[in-house]
């Protein structure tokens, strides 16, 4: 049943990672047309105020974390006792984010001078139904935890896909009827609030747990509060620079430099999400050989960055080559600066992605602390020369600042590497940057030379993207990656391929 709920839940994982960006790319446009750019920037600006004050504060990890040690020991009257203490702490806490947000609301034209008049009364109508929705449904974020903790992860992922289904048919359906951002803003209210409750069923129907409300430990409190200390300080850092970003748009460019962001922001995200769908596969191996000596930790971490390498630089010479066409068809006219802030966004993956082992062993090594306050100096740095920046570039500028923050992390997250967990670091890159390198460069120019081919529209870009792809394959392919890492890319494809024979229908 375990081994069931871990390749379902995987599986439904992927499958909404897959919706999400499918819909993206279909939907963000069709929106965009719909109400106008500027009610576009408004949007992404009060979703990522709301997302900057509302998070777990790295609470639910450790609801994750003391729920599954006590159930793992049969203590049943412990974890509902857990449970009891982190909905006390995130009731005070809900407590303070409502005078947070009311307190923000009176300031909204003081902070957002570039926005008009007629801008700050719509931003403020969202801003309340935004925050309405984050301080009901604030209290409920351990709820995830409590599913994870019990290992249900089929009915976690399903509420999470269930969700973005339902928002793409209910927003489909008010931009169809010609509704505008409010009806968007309260699908999104609705949406959310809807999910609360399917997943507080869940945890009703299928789990033993009850919260003990009446339940007070003071050490038992405190841990709590130690192990998510950190946590919060890299989650807020995080939030430094995607979340915080509009807020710095808002007050020194306006609505439209906003959506302009927003859009880059997506993209951004989308690399991201494919290049790193394989990480969290790795986790539980790196847990496993992390009492061991340092050699397997890199060994393992040189195999999967090769590999990641491989993937990110395929998504980014794709787009690096032929990111402005792609910008044209899906958005149209007018979104040039969209590329140029893409690219400046995405490149320093091309160094972190690969080193996400890395990532994973700080965790396990409970290094904790010296992540957060890597992550807390690139959000500082971000929010001080993108203010700069913006001011006299707008979008463009907050993405030179996000991309030197970035690459603040990537030298800081190698200290780390180098000199608290003692990797190897000079080997890691020798094996995986230099002899991939070479190759690499020689596949981006010619692919980049796709970009000269006199083909436009949707029959262009297509006709560029499969050679792009099949450049980068096969010269990839020949000349970068070895025996093993090829076995590795081709026996899940000889799996598909065989099954679909198993599975094709026999005719007589």
């Amino acid at each position: 049943m375990r081994v069931n709920q871990l390749k379902f839940g995987a599986a439904l994982s992927y499958l909404g990672l897959a919706i999400n960006i499918l819909v993206g790319l279909i939907y963000t446009p069709w929106m965009i047309n719909s109400i106008g750019r500027e009610d576009y920037g408004l949007y992404t600006l009060a979703l990522s105020v709301i997302s900057l004050f509302v998070f777990d504060f790295g609470i639910g990890q450790a609801v994750t974390r003391f729920i599954a040690k006590y159930l793992a020991e049969g203590n049943l009257q412990k974890a509902n006792n857990c449970l009891g203490l982190v909905y006390k702490l995130y009731f005070y806490i809900d407590i303070f984010l409502f005078i947070i947000l009311v307190s923000f609301y009176f300031f909204i034209p003081q902070i957002y001078q570039e926005l008009t008049p007629e801008e700050i009364e719509k931003f403020k109508i969202i801003y309340i139904a935004v925050s309405f929705f984050s301080v009901i449904s604030f209290p409920f974020i351990p709820v995830n935890g409590v599913l994870t903790a019990n290992e249900k992860f089929i009915q976690l992922k399903l509420c999470d896909l269930a969700n973005k289904l339902f928002m793409v048919v209910a927003m489909s359906v008010c931009l169809f009827l010609g509704y505008g951002l409010y009806a968007l803003v309260l699908v999104h209210v609705f949406s959310g609030l809807a999910t609360i409750v399917l997943k507080l069923l869940f945890i009703k129907r299928d789990t033993n747990t009850k919260v003990n409300f009446g339940y007070y430990n003071g050490t038992e409190f405190k841990e709590i509060l130690g192990f998510s200390g950190w946590v919060t300080v890299k989650s807020f850092s995080e939030r430094m620079i995607f979340t915080l970003s509009p807020t710095v748009l808002g007050m020194v460019s306006g609505s439209v430099e906003i959506a302009l962001f927003g859009i880059a922001s997506t993209i951004e995200g989308y690399v991201y999400s494919f290049a790193g769908a394989l990480n969290g596969l790795f986790l539980p191996r790196v847990s496993k050989i992390a009492a061991k000596n340092n050699e397997d930790v890199l060994t393992l971490m040189i195999k999967v960055g090769r590999l990641l390498f491989f993937i990110v630089g395929l998504v980014i010479v794709g787009f690096v080559s032929i990111g402005r066409e792609f910008i044209e068809v899906w958005l149209g006219d007018g979104y040039t600066p969209v590329y140029i802030a893409s690219v400046l966004i995405i490149l320093p993956s091309m160094i972190y992605v690969p080193q996400e082992i890395g990532c994973s062993y700080i965790a396990v090594q409970n290094k904790i602390k010296h992540q957060a306050l890597v992550y807390l100096f690139m959000g500082v740095c971000n929010i001080v020369l993108g203010y700069f920046f913006a001011e006299k570039w707008g979008c463009l500028g907050l993405c030179c600042s996000i991309f030197i923050a970035y690459n603040i992390r990537n030298i800081g997250l190698d200290w780390i590497f180098k000199h608290k967990l003692r990797l190897n670091t000079r080997l890691f890159f020798q094996n995986v940057f230099i002899k991939m390198g070479v190759p690499f460069i020689i596949s981006f120019a010619l692919c980049y030379s796709c970009h000269y081919i006199p083909l436009d529209g949707w029959v262009g870009f297509v006709t560029k993207g499969c050679l792009v792809t099949v450049i980068y394959f096969t010269i990839m392919w020949k000349i970068a990656l070895d025996s093993y890492e090829r076995n590795l890319i081709i026996e899940p494809v000889n799996k598909i391929i065989g099954f679909c024979k198993i599975t094709k229908p026999h005719h007589r």
